[in-house]
């Protein structure tokens, strides 16, 4: 019975957690506080968050009129698709934690992905409907769809920087600044595994040439 009581007690935590993403759209600043310094927020919704991002981002593809996205499907890897939300992520969270931690940043990494998943909650919830809406509406009256769709990123980011600021209690100004610190660790993370993995297949391509030559003598 206790067992049964604990198991109906996660989900109802679980599905309000879930709900508070959209307290969160309406209310950033109250709402991001209370996601982590009150425990509104849990891992389980924003990994939610964050998988049905990725379903409506692929759903896009095969559903959104072909006059406003024309899809080669030839040339599309999915994996490459997807990883275009998940390694920005995945880069964003750890240059933030790893700098905001350096100078007395309140946010734990856990904290800083769970925030940046519940802020990427307008983007389902505005692109799913539009890409119903796409299929309605003429090519005249697809400025309509267009802006929306800008919108819907620009209310991403806006949310995911105001959650920022409300998880590590910086001010505005030094909320900004390390916002644009951020993208900064994020280009330097870029470069630094370009060049690891440019060394790995250098080392990868001599060993293989080193066997070929071997075999060969042999």
């Amino acid at each position: 019975m206790t067992e049964a009581r604990t198991r109906k007690w996660n989900w109802a935590k679980y599905w309000d957690s879930l709900r508070f993403a959209l307290y969160c759209m309406t209310h950033p600043l109250d709402g991001f506080w209370d996601l982590t310094h009150e425990k509104r927020g849990t891992m389980a919704a924003a990994n939610t968050i964050l998988i049905v991002t990725l379903i409506v981002r692929i759903m896009k593809l095969r559903y959104t009129s072909f006059l406003f996205l024309t899809v080669y499907w030839e040339e599309l890897n999915i994996f490459l698709y997807l990883a275009s939300i998940v390694f920005p992520l995945a880069l964003w969270v750890v240059g933030n934690w790893g700098l905001t931690t350096l100078f007395d940043g309140k946010g734990r990494l856990g904290q800083v992905y769970m925030a940046t998943c519940y802020g990427m909650t307008p983007y389902p919830v505005i692109q799913l409907p539009l890409m119903i809406i796409s299929n309605f509406v003429t090519i005249e009256e697809g400025q309509f769809y267009s802006v929306l769709s800008v919108i819907s990123l620009i209310y991403c980011a806006l949310l995911i920087i105001a959650a920022m600021g409300q998880i590590h209690e910086f001010s505005g100004g030094k909320n900004l600044l390390f916002t644009v610190a951020t993208l900064f660790a994020m280009l330097v993370m870029i470069f630094i595994l370009m060049i690891f993995f440019s060394m790995i297949s250098q080392g990868v391509m001599y060993f293989v040439s080193l066997a070929r030559e071997f075999m060969f003598r042999i």
